[in-house]
């Protein structure tokens, strides 16, 4: 029948004990008993509002568990779930629920004057659901989420659920990407089976045996928004694996906060992205270790942006247990390669041992052969998306099929050796071409991140007659670091051919990344010019 994640959410609820935890976020534990309940509630209301298999509901929402709540009813009832970026305008908010053909939005209270301001204009959607506390639910006019979640006994509905079923993640542009259940699953769920030594299953049941003993055993936080890939994936992941989702309270990520959740709720694991959430958990520890009760923490996760090595050397230094892993990949293509660092081995920062069903490409798609060294574009096959909702020609071109094989190519660049080994460019958007040589902007950020005065840095390309693009380096200083151009270049160049090293270097409060650790290249390159005469 292939792999349905409501049906095997919903077999591990008939395996896994009522009582085991399944959603912590601050004093409120939500029972695996209870979100079978709840979800189950969500997803009838919603039939009884008219809602159809397929139709899209759109979450404009925090960290909550109302969040994995509701993405469980729209697995349960069959509807696709939409992610919304909380930090988008009016205009941008309305193009998504006009792109996605969002039906309904859930949405949370903090967010009701945005909502107000657009609703008229969001002439498709036809039901607004409010997620509100006590003291807002008499005097909110939407539907609201916590009376259709209590609403109803529980039961489940009758669905027969179909391995097609959609799974969308919105990215980028944005575009949503379109996963069928079933490769979903593959490429999140049964990746993470394979990594535990889980025996591969081949049916729920062998797959519910599989997870029975370990059930309520992940216990991991949540660092960055669920309305990103990362933040989601994970998500599903954690109760795919009878495990329980732990998510913070504080808009803005509080390292103390994480390592104080860690300690009270005896987390196992963290995700997080990269070091714009490292950074300040080490100095956390640094600063406050004494307090905080983590030798139950085994592993933590980065993904989406590089995590230098410089960082983790420090969290094992204070929690020598646990196990940093990379994982490389993106809305388009899961687990397309990992790197773990131990107490008892590293390695390098942006490199990676190549996975199952991946090859390197040109951009003619030659396949590049292993050891040569020349930079090509990542590709994977296997469990892959269908494509971008509503977008042929993108889907075409990111979902290449090359010698009869369908590949996912997001676009990034890499070198592989005669071993396997990846070592990750960056992404072509943000590669300068100066002097007829490709930089990669994530090789230079590196190298200038190790530096003691740097908390974090970009790097972009300027117009210049001369070299076609100039490279320039856009840091934010540690606390009390003074900017030294000179010193930054030659650190640099102890690291870098000297064409790679910053012409410019120029300093900047804060670097603005997204809650989700993402950089905002285009802005940064806006400021670099403000700064520069070029």
């Amino acid at each position: 029948m292939g792999w349905n994640l409501a049906d095997i959410i919903e077999g591990l609820e008939n395996t896994i004990s009522p009582e085991t935890d399944a959603l912590i976020h601050g004093e409120r534990i939500i029972s695996w008993g209870e979100l079978a309940k709840r979800s189950n509630n969500l997803a009838r209301q919603l039939h009884n509002m008219g809602m159809k298999p397929g139709d899209k509901i759109a979450f404009y929402q925090r960290n909550s568990p109302a969040y994995m709540e509701a993405l469980i009813a729209c697995f349960k009832g069959r509807f696709i779930h939409v992610n919304v970026n909380y930090r988008y305008t009016d205009d941008e908010l309305l193009y998504i629920l006009d792109n996605s053909d969002a039906a309904v939005v859930i949405f949370d209270d903090e967010f009701s004057a945005r909502v107000a301001g657009i609703r008229q204009r969001a002439i498709n959607v036809r039901h607004w659901i409010n997620v509100c506390d006590d003291a807002c639910r008499e005097a909110a006019e939407e539907h609201n989420y916590e009376a259709l979640a209590s609403r109803g006994d529980g039961t489940p509905l009758n669905l027969k659920r179909s391995p097609d079923d959609l799974l969308f993640i919105y990215t980028g542009v944005p575009k949503g990407v379109m996963w069928r259940q079933e490769d979903f699953f593959n490429a999140v769920g049964g990746g993470a089976i394979e990594a535990l030594d889980i025996p591969a299953p081949e049916n729920l049941a062998q797959h519910l045996a599989a997870i029975k003993p370990m059930a309520g055993s992940f216990r991991q936080i949540i660092g960055p928004p669920m309305m990103h890939g990362t933040g989601m994936i994970t998500g599903i992941m954690i109760l795919l694996l009878g495990g329980t989702v732990i998510t913070l309270t504080q808009a803005s990520f509080d390292p103390d906060e994480a390592w104080n959740v860690a300690t009270n709720t005896r987390a196992t694991a963290m995700t997080i992205v990269g070091d714009v959430f490292a950074k300040p958990l080490l100095r956390a520890l640094r600063e406050t270790r004494s307090q905080y009760e983590l030798s139950l923490m085994t592993g933590m996760t980065s993904s989406g942006t590089a995590w230098s090595k410089e960082v983790k050397h420090g969290l094992l230094a204070y929690l020598p247990q646990m196990a940093l892993t990379d994982g490389f990949g993106s809305s388009e293509a899961f687990g397309i390669a990992t790197s773990v660092t131990t107490v008892d081995g590293e390695i390098e920062a942006a490199t990676f041992s190549l996975g199952p069903n991946c090859k390197v490409f040109s951009e003619d798609f030659r396949e590049i052969q292993p050891g040569s060294l020349e930079a090509g574009l990542v590709a994977r096959s296997g469990p892959i998306p269908q494509g971008y909702y509503k977008d042929t020609e993108k889907s075409a071109k990111t979902f290449p099929v090359i010698d009869g094989v369908r590949y996912s190519i997001p676009g990034d660049w890499c070198t592989v050796d005669s071993a396997g080994i990846l070592t990750l460019l960056g992404r072509g958007s943000a590669c300068v071409n100066t002097g007829g040589e490709k930089v990669y902007a994530e090789e230079v950020e590196e190298v200038l991140k190790r530096h003691s005065s740097i908390e974090d840095a970009l790097v972009v390309g300027l117009a210049d007659k001369t070299w076609g693009q100039r490279i320039v380096g856009v840091v934010q200083l540690s606390n009390s670091a003074h900017l030294d151009q000179s010193v930054l270049q030659k650190h640099a160049r102890q690291f870098l051919a000297a064409y790679k090293v910053p012409k410019d270097i120029i300093a900047i409060y804060n670097l603005g990344r997204g809650p989700n650790g993402k950089a905002d290249y285009t802005e940064i390159t806006r400021y670099a010019e403000s700064k520069l005469t070029v």
